[in-house]
């Protein structure tokens, strides 16, 4: 039984998780159609891009990774602490490199006086952002959802890309974190896609 993502994300017991994601079609979607022959490992780097942007807005590390050709593993560390010590004009200027915001956002940013309800208002969204921005599963979707509608984009079709919510385990003490980096770092090499963790790409 699918159990919600709050029940297996828990900071409080580890920062550290594994993240698969799988796409829900075949394996050219990443990588090499073998009927018609083309190629589609650009979409990789599309992944591996999007990355750098999402750590420079989340309080949330990349600790290693993996872009294979039907799937992807992420290592990452969630800090919630750091998320904390931002103040609201950084929420909001971190949030809205993803999201424009609601009208009242905008206003508040123009200076404009707002009165008490208002300013309320606008710190339960800043409040609800901040948790946002050191929450798994909404890394995932703001890494996911783009990809998705590239591709699908690319490929002139519409429907899922991805083949569901994506998989994560909590990763509890550093012999399992080390044991789990070194795992999604030799992905390549299992998969015969390189010869040395060092020699393969996206990774």
């Amino acid at each position: 039984m699918t159990r919600p993502r709050s029940q297996l994300v828990s900071v409080q017991d580890t920062s550290y998780y594994h993240c698969i994601c799988r796409c829900v079609r075949r394996a050219f979607l990443c990588g090499d159609d073998r009927v018609t022959g083309q190629n589609f490992d650009h979409r990789k780097a599309w992944m591996v891009e999007r990355l750098t942007e999402l750590v420079k807005v989340f309080a949330i590390d990349i600790c290693a990774y993996a872009v294979m050709s039907n799937h992807y593993h992420l290592v990452v560390r969630i800090d919630e602490e750091k998320a904390g010590q931002w103040s609201d004009d950084e929420v909001i200027r971190r949030w809205r490199k993803l999201y424009q915001g609601p009208p009242m956002i905008q206003r508040y940013l123009a200076g404009e006086t707002l009165d008490k309800a208002e300013l309320k208002a606008v710190n339960e969204i800043v409040q609800q952002w901040r948790q946002r921005l050191s929450d798994l599963s909404w890394f995932m979707r703001c890494l996911n959802e783009p990809i998705a509608r590239w591709a699908n984009d690319e490929d002139g079709c519409k429907g899922r890309f991805w083949e569901g919510r994506f998989k994560s385990q909590a990763l509890l003490d550093e012999a399992a974190l080390l044991t789990c980096m070194s795992y999604v770092d030799l992905n390549p090499v299992r998969a015969g896609m390189t010869e040395t963790p060092e020699a393969s790409d996206f990774t």
